[in-house]
């Protein structure tokens, strides 16, 4: 949940909000609960995996989102994988 002990996806998109003053709860499937749910993302927006969510990243544009795939690997800019996905505004 920090840059020093690594990121899991909920993990890492609680600190990037935390940083601009938006607390989001812990967990994938309760950041998808307090979201509010848009058809048209915006970079910035988050992107939800499933539903209960089990992933989350932040939106880029363009197909792309940062994320961290799992505690231990890196976060970088990816390309949103599957098409069974929802997007919420903080």
């Amino acid at each position: 949940t920090s840059p020093s002990t690594g990121f899991d996806c909920s993990g890492f998109t609680q600190y990037v909000f935390g940083r601009v003053g938006i607390s989001l709860p812990r967990t994938a499937e309760q950041q998808r609960q307090f979201v509010t749910p848009v058809s048209n993302p915006q970079p910035g927006d988050l992107v939800f995996f499933g539903s209960p969510a089990y992933h989350v990243g932040i939106y880029a544009g363009n197909g792309k989102m940062w994320d961290s795939p799992r505690s231990g690997e890196a976060v970088a800019l990816r390309s949103i994988w599957s098409s069974n996905v929802t997007y919420g505004r903080p």
